[in-house]
């Protein structure tokens, strides 16, 4: 029965990849998934704590954001991002990302049934910014992470750094992010697994007279590519059309997950992303479909406020 269980154990832990961590990798927010994850040069939304802690310090305080992600089979995802305003101490921000993997069962080595159990991951992330000089910031967060499969767990800290240089008048800004820069401290079993450590380099302009606002980005420049060019193989590209001032929609292409989830060689959705946002009497409602072709469809939420 224990290597049944271990199995499972191995299972739950590579629903996406080898490393035990992989649900940092999940886009935090409705509105970040419809741009395909394109976020890191974002100033205007509180849920830019996951993506870049610089962009942090130009988001408004005492803004609260709650989300939910609907994926595949029982998995679920909550997070939440808080700007509190605290006098003497700068920009502080709040993140908290909890992922549930459903019930397993336990069989023994004859197949009957002993129980179930569940899997889950939570993060806690205090984030920190300041403006350096006019229209660039840093910062950084410090995250403590668990999680827990069976009678087995694990614990990691890691940090994130980020470099924002925002032009207010231009509506331009570029971002620079490193991910989840860490260490596992208990490991499930007998070997130590490595964080999702991520680089990322983002861009975003509001288009002259449009209501159109452009986003790109790369991801994992950190990863050993064939070349130089190859290492912005990993890009993302939405963009947002701004209806009117209550509503907005949104769109997105994500290359590498595209090239992750494609099946076959026929042409499919994966890695686009379309979405919308309602702001209405100080609520902001924010909706987000991510396709991994014919895997299946991801769905999220959020609702954000001032308080």
């Amino acid at each position: 029965m224990k290597k049944i269980i271990f199995i499972s154990l191995i299972f739950a832990s590579s629903l996406f990849s080898q490393s035990t961590f992989e649900f940092l990798k999940l886009d935090a927010s409705a509105r970040s998934a419809a741009l395909g994850g394109a976020f890191t040069s974002n100033t205007d939304d509180v849920n830019v704590l996951f993506y870049n802690p610089a962009a942090f310090q130009l988001v408004q305080e005492n803004t609260l954001s709650l989300g939910f992600l609907k994926h595949l089979l029982d998995i679920n995802s909550g997070y939440l991002s808080y700007s509190p305003k605290i006098k003497g101490l700068g920009k502080i921000g709040v993140g908290l990302i909890y992922t549930n993997y459903g019930d397993f069962e336990i069989l023994d080595e004859f197949g009957y049934s002993q129980g179930q159990f569940t899997a889950n991951d939570i993060g806690l992330l205090i984030n920190y910014s300041e403006l350096i000089r006019k229209n660039l910031s840093l910062g950084v967060n410090a995250k403590i992470l668990y999680s827990k499969i069976y009678n087995y767990n694990s614990t990691a800290i890691a940090a994130d750094l980020g470099v924002l240089y925002f032009i207010p008048e231009k509506q331009f800004s570029v971002g620079l992010s490193v991910l989840n820069l860490g260490k596992q401290l208990d490991a499930y079993y007998n070997s130590y697994e490595k964080l999702p450590l991520d680089i990322r380099l983002g861009f975003s302009k509001k288009l002259e007279y449009t209501p159109f606002r452009f986003f790109l980005e790369f991801v994992k420049l950190n990863e050993n590519q064939n070349g130089l060019t190859s290492k912005f193989n990993n890009f993302i590209i939405g963009g947002e059309i701004y209806a009117s001032n209550s509503l907005t929609f949104r769109f997105g292409f994500n290359n590498e997950k595209r090239k992750e989830f494609k099946v076959g060689t026929t042409v499919g959705t994966e890695g686009f992303s379309l979405g919308l946002g309602l702001n209405i009497s100080g609520y902001k409602f924010d909706y987000g479909l991510t396709s991994f072709g014919k895997i299946g469809l991801l769905h999220r939420i959020n609702l954000t406020t001032n308080l």
